[in-house]
């Protein structure tokens, strides 16, 4: 393998410069590239450059406005993630238990996967050990009462990857009802879990800082008719379902209408905060304030 060998931040300036960027505050620039790393943010100026030439105008406050954009943006959608994960975790627990009773979960035969079961189970009880000596629930179910936890106070140990699997894995009528109480009525299992999945691999992007701006997913989304009429349509004449906003259409059928309006009005907060960002970038219509 080819070394490249190594570039002090006043070499990586000087690239830069003389690929075509514009850097006024050299001092500035400096410091974003020593704290953000020259190799990540190279990737948000991507949609700046031909190949290694930027463009006329492009400057290094156009990469911080992208860059500093995404980072909220994700911490947007983080918040509301999150609410998707509780309300999950609360709806499975509360039919789960409702049909296997509080402990059914402990029982393997309640599912379909024993593999996928363990593997589950085995992660939520590392957890579970590690958060023992520090959390009030779990000394008061372990060391109080000498008890097993209930499903409803256990899925507070799984992460929505967890939720997804034992979702997966769950009876089919367990599954309807559940994608039932998420308003999700025709295909529902097949289409909550897969949802579910979407919201993992969104969830992991975010959570651990992954460039979303112009990023092109593998995943793509399950929508319906109605949703891919709303997507973009790219220069080529086809729909465009590989970035973000297909994700975000997901996010609008799992979240209650109002929490999803709250979601809706802090990113359209974050183009009036960043007006240089081209939400194209990330699969948005131009109208869609309007449709979505």
């Amino acid at each position: 393998m080819r070394d490249k060998g190594f570039k002090t931040i006043d070499e990586q300036l000087d690239i830069l410069i003389e690929r075509g960027l514009s850097i006024p505050n050299r001092e500035q620039a400096a410091e974003f590239l020593l704290q953000n790393n020259y190799y990540r943010v190279s990737g948000y100026s991507l949609t700046l450059r031909r190949h290694d030439e930027f463009s006329k105008n492009a400057t290094f406050q156009n990469i911080i406005d992208i860059y500093e954009f995404d980072h909220e943006l994700r911490n947007v959608l983080l918040k509301y993630i999150e609410n998707i994960e509780v309300t999950i975790k609360s709806i499975y627990a509360y039919e789960f238990s409702k049909v296997y009773g509080p402990y059914g979960y402990l029982d393997l035969s309640n599912f379909t996967s024993e593999k996928i079961y363990r593997k589950t189970i085995s992660k939520a009880e590392e957890q579970k050990n590690s958060r023992h000596p520090h959390e009030a629930y779990l000394k008061h179910f372990i060391d109080d009462l000498h008890e097993d936890i209930p499903l409803w106070a256990y899925v507070d140990l799984l992460t929505i990857a967890d939720i997804s699997f034992l979702y997966m894995i769950s009876p089919k009528a367990i599954k309807d009802t559940v994608a039932l109480s998420m308003g999700i009525k025709h295909s529902g299992a097949k289409l909550l879990g897969g949802f579910l999945h979407k919201m993992t691999i969104l969830r992991n992007l975010c959570a651990h800082g992954g460039r979303l701006f112009n990023r092109l997913f593998e995943q793509k989304p399950k929508l319906s008719k109605d949703e891919e009429a709303l997507l973009r349509i790219k220069p080529n004449g086809t729909k465009d379902i590989e970035h973000l906003y297909g994700f975000i259409m997901i996010m609008k059928r799992l979240l209650p209408k109002s929490n999803f309006a709250l979601m809706k009005l802090e990113i359209e907060k974050l183009t009036i905060k960043y007006p240089f960002v081209k939400m194209r970038y990330y699969g948005f219509r131009d109208d869609w304030k309007k449709v979505l």
